[in-house]
């Protein structure tokens, strides 16, 4: 492929660019195959469990992966690992709209997830050796915006695409935006790696990803089979053998994939609070509001959509404001502050959907995407900024790791509480029916699919479902605002005093954040 040559500025605008828009196919990978999932269970069939892996298939193959992407960008170059990557998931994403069954989409969603693991963290990487200071904080920031784009107008695309030519359509949108950053973008791109970059650690790789794999099968599981069931306590089982192997081996080899040191400092610490705070506040809701739309209040996809642009929509603008207050405050508490007002917007969610979705949910809606917002626009910037420059594999590794394994693990933890809050409800208002007939019914609500559960409970009046999943879902949002307000008191102890420009911490003596050395060092 020939090197396109450009000025500097001029190039680096394209570099920006190009990782924007891979960053963009991400969220519209997540947040539109949330859309489709009850399309393709029309199509291809599928039980729950099935029909979850749509989702979780490709968060838990991102998150599990992507600290050891940070270490092959580190190593192996970081424009080599972003190409790599960006091809692979056109590839898997065109691939997806032929997918013949439900097991095959599943497939191709994990490997869509290790390509975008490779995406992100060889991108994120090459950003940050490209943009030194403010320049730095105003890229991230768009990329930031970049992914509040996908997530706004995902379910919108998703739905209307399936409107006009089903639900396959909806992945074509990830090969074209790997296509267009494959052309424009890699060849303007400069090869850089960290001469003193570790080798991958693979022990560690695979104990983590089996850790995680095992314990997101689990969830998943634990509402059809029940959370004593033979197989949910072997996957639980396995999943703590797996950790403790992970620790086991991170603290003993001289070249782990997780660099445990960083966790000494609070402020470390705070930074990957953040995404999992908006995981609890944000995230979830990306997957579970659609479901509920679409499968008990009885949205089509299109409308659903529209209506979720109120959630999305203010990651467009929000985080490049977020950006321009760090002048006059700290990173920490413009993250804290927004973290107060998503956990207050969750709360008149909860009391506006009493009675059904409608345009009263609208308002709490937007007001958690302005909480979310905030921190969603600053987090990217502070996690290099408290470690040296030549570290941002690992930095963008560790905390890419935190926000897309976090998310996996938040969805189905989200999607076994709504199926258990399900079985309660019904459990009340049903006392005599079987008890494996209800936990299929409620494992069903939990997915939206209304008509299913109502086919395993044929007693059940149809209003006593909908009262139950709508049941469940209040007592989600309650769970969720706690959640949130527990994230904001942390982040105000441990990031309150944090700018995005502050020296990174765990630097070598003299180290600055550019690369270059102090006269003491020197």
């Amino acid at each position: 492929m020939t090197v396109i040559h450009a000025p500097a500025p001029a190039r680096q605008r394209v570099i920006l660019a190009a990782v924007c828009v891979a960053a963009l196919a991400m969220p519209l990978a997540f947040s539109g195959g949330a859309v489709a999932t009850p399309a393709i269970g029309r199509d291809l069939g599928g039980d729950p469990a099935a029909l979850s892996w749509v989702t979780n298939a490709f968060m838990l193959a991102f998150g599990s992966l992507l600290m050891a992407m940070g270490t092959l960008a580190d190593r192996f170059g970081r424009k080599r690992l972003f190409a790599s990557g960006v091809t692979g998931f056109a590839l898997s994403s065109l691939a997806l709209g032929f997918a013949p069954t439900i097991t095959a989409v599943d497939v191709l969603r994990g490997i869509q997830g290790i390509a975008a693991a490779a995406t992100l963290a060889g991108g994120t990487a090459a950003l940050a050796q490209e943009f030194d200071g403010d320049a730095r904080t105003r890229a991230f920031s768009l990329l930031g915006t970049a992914f509040g784009i996908g997530l706004a107008f995902g379910p919108v695309l998703a739905g209307a695409l399936i409107a006009a030519f089903g639900w396959r359509a909806v992945f074509a949108t990830g090969a074209l935006a790997g296509a267009l950053s494959l052309i424009f973008g890699v060849p303007r791109m400069r090869e850089s790696r960290d001469p003193h970059a570790r080798r991958l650690d693979w022990p560690g790789t695979a104990t983590f990803t089996g850790a995680l794999t095992c314990f997101t099968w689990a969830l998943i599981d634990a509402p059809s089979h029940g959370w004593t069931s033979r197989p949910v306590v072997l996957l639980f089982a396995a999943c703590v053998a797996f950790l403790l192997a992970f620790a086991r081996i991170e603290t003993r080899t001289a070249r782990p994939m997780l660099d445990v040191s960083l966790f000494r400092y609070p402020r470390f610490v705070g930074v990957q609070l953040l995404p999992i705070a908006t995981c609890y506040c944000y995230i979830v809701l990306l997957v579970a509001l659609p479901l509920r739309l679409i499968g008990i209040d009885g949205y089509d996809e299109l409308h659903a959509g529209m209506l979720m642009i109120a959630l999305s929509s203010p990651m467009l603008v929000v985080p490049l404001i977020a950006a321009a207050l760090t002048r006059w405050m700290s990173a920490g508490t413009i993250s804290g502050i927004g973290l107060l007002i998503a956990a207050a917007g969750l709360h008149a969610l909860g009391r506006a959907l009493h009675s059904g979705a409608g345009s009263a949910a609208i308002a709490p809606m937007l007001i958690i995407g302005i909480g979310a917002g905030l921190p969603w626009g600053l987090m990217d910037g502070l996690s290099i900024s408290v470690v040296p420059k030549t570290r941002a594999g690992m930095a963008t590794g560790i905390f890419s790791t935190t926000r897309v394994a976090g998310e996996g693990i938040a969805l189905a933890v989200v999607s076994a509480c709504l199926a258990a809050f399900a079985q309660i409800s019904l459990h009340a208002a049903m006392p005599h029916a079987s008890a494996p007939a209800i936990a299929a019914a409620a494992a069903r609500l939990a997915t939206g699919d209304l008509a299913h559960a109502a086919s395993m409970l044929p007693d059940a009046a149809r209003a006593t479902l909908e009262t139950a999943a709508h049941k469940a879902f209040d007592d989600l949002l309650d769970g969720l605002t706690v959640i949130t307000v527990l994230c904001a008191l942390a982040v105000f102890a441990f990031l309150s005093r944090v700018r995005v420009q502050d020296e990174p911490i765990g630097a070598d003596a003299g180290e600055r954040r550019d690369g270059s050395s102090t006269p003491a060092a020197t």
